[in-house]
């Protein structure tokens, strides 16, 4: 089994335009955007294209503790900020960013698809009042660019995410993958990845999309029997075997799908593929279905892997009870130090316990302080 290449992502295609603008607008010096999660009220840094200074990432917050961002978002009205130290004090992180980089002006443009906020372009500059009546022009024209590529990567993964759930509403599989469970996955994958960004060279605009998809990484157990599947008891060494096909029958599923919505050249494609097919490689060559070692499995697949032995430990299992989360923490490390599992990733779920403990406790029903 092999990794995926990535096709040009969202981030190089924000640099080339941002080449582009360059050439006619030599005053912004950065374009950045943030995208919107409704379900959780989270503006996220996304992409960015930064000619000065350093661009912030890994960066959350919620828009209702913005009121000028959520006045933006509630009336499509465009900001102008001539003078951003005399608007911005160092309150927050992203505000002592701001200041810090050296930027002196901005124009804020909300972005929507299909008349729902999807998220926001920020363009600044290091020269006061840059942003004149027609550079505003000019700019909303890059922004509907930049709204236009956005929301076609987005429809194209809610288009892969609503076809897994009609497979498996078809194959009457809903009930081994919970809806609380895939939030904990997300969410979980999410966490391990931000703290890790920097030892696997993670951008937020992967981080996002490793975010969307890890809750389909078991998408081929769609085809295992429900005997096999259901099983309420421990998997004879022959059902195990017929179990593990459940990678190749994910890898084939997402494939077809990719390949019926012409999704195979975008690049979070590759993202999607590399969390199903190698999730259960192991660093140390004992996983399968490749025995891939160490460097040769992909960075988001190791972060997935950790983050389903997790939520396999925390949750009731027919052969199981739950495992308190400090002893899941234990056997991440034990698991580890076997080679098994990336150290650093299982060091991020240490890290961040009690915010890992909050979505276990906010997304599974009957969890008490037993996970404590």
């Amino acid at each position: 089994m092999k990794h995926y290449n990535v096709p040009q992502s969202m981030t190089e295609r924000l640099n080339q335009l941002h080449d582009r603008l360059l050439v006619s607008i030599p005053s912004v010096d950065r374009i950045g955007c943030a995208i919107y999660d409704p379900k959780h009220d989270t503006l996220k840094t996304f992409v960015n294209s930064t000619r000065k200074g350093h661009a912030i990432s890994g960066y959350e917050y919620k828009l209702s503790d913005s009121k000028s961002l959520s006045d933006l978002a509630r009336t499509g009205v465009m900001r102008v900020i001539d003078n951003i130290e005399e608007v911005f004090k160092p309150t927050n992180d992203h505000t002592a960013w701001l200041l810090e980089q050296g930027y002196l002006s901005s124009f804020t443009v909300p972005l929507y698809d299909q008349g729902e906020l999807l998220g926001f372009v920020f363009y600044d500059s290091v020269l006061p009042a840059a942003f004149t009546p027609e550079l505003q022009r000019d700019l909303v024209l890059f922004a509907n660019l930049i709204n236009l590529t956005i929301a076609q990567d987005f429809a194209a993964i809610h288009s892969i995410n609503a076809s897994v759930a009609m497979a498996r509403d078809f194959a009457h599989h809903r009930d081994f993958e919970t809806g609380m469970h895939l939030d904990r996955m997300a969410l979980s994958s999410r966490i391990i990845a931000k703290a890790t960004a920097q030892k696997f060279g993670l951008s937020d605009e992967f981080i996002e999309h490793l975010y969307l998809y890890a809750p389909l990484h078991d998408i081929g157990k769609i085809g295992i029997p429900d005997k096999i599947l259901l099983k309420q008891e421990r998997l004879t060494p022959e059902e195990r075997e017929i179990m593990k096909t459940h990678v190749q029958i994910g890898v084939e599923i997402a494939g077809n799908i990719l390949r019926n919505f012409r999704m195979t050249k975008i690049a979070d494609s590759t993202i999607l593929l590399n969390i199903i097919a190698h999730h259960h490689e192991c660093l140390d060559g004992s996983g399968y279905p490749a025995g891939l070692k160490g460097d040769e499995i992909p960075s988001e697949a190791k972060i997935v892997a950790v983050a389903d032995v997790l939520d396999a430990l925390v949750s009731n299992r027919p052969y199981k009870g739950r495992w308190t989360l400090d002893a899941a923490i234990a056997e991440l490390k034990k698991m580890a130090d076997q080679g098994k599992l990336d150290s650093d990733c299982v060091a991020a779920v240490e890290m961040h316990r009690d915010e890992i403990l909050g979505i276990i406790e906010k997304y599974q029903d009957g969890i008490t302080e037993e996970a404590n």
